[in-house]
């Protein structure tokens, strides 16, 4: 199956392009033209202005832990327990909910974007730890 087919099936318009970049193992946000404001999760409108001049750039894949948990019970047959979920603050502002992986960072730790493979479904950006420097 191609990675367009992948895209149609697992994904809206809206947020296919994120998932066309996830294919690529690139990480992307929107940025409205009029603001500046980054956002992520896909949106049609600037939640800043309300402009709908919005476009995909690529994240630098790193970011600080800002909120994490240790999960216990199984929510789904793909994600045995026990998993740490978070909430990622990317570099370039926009926070992302993801799982921590390869390690369990702690809140403020330095993490970057690794990707899971999920047969079928689009991969799915995770993040672990990482040694390097602020950008």
């Amino acid at each position: 199956m191609a990675v367009t087919d992948l895209v149609a099936e697992f994904s809206d318009p809206l947020s296919a392009p994120f998932w066309q970049a996830a294919a690529r193992c690139e990480l992307v946000f929107q940025r409205c033209r009029n603001c500046g404001q980054n956002s992520l999760y896909p949106r049609p409108f600037c939640v800043s202005c309300h402009s709908d001049t919005l476009e995909w750039e690529a994240a630098s894949g790193l970011g600080i832990v800002f909120s994490k948990t240790k999960v216990w019970r199984q929510v789904l047959p793909t994600l045995p327990p026990p998993y740490v979920g978070a909430i990622v603050e990317l570099d370039e502002g926009p926070r992302l909910m993801t799982r921590l992986v390869n390690g369990e960072p702690s809140i403020g730790d330095r993490v970057r974007v690794a990707w899971l493979e999920r047969g079928v479904q689009p991969r799915l950006p995770v993040f672990e730890p990482y040694s390097g420097s602020f950008a």
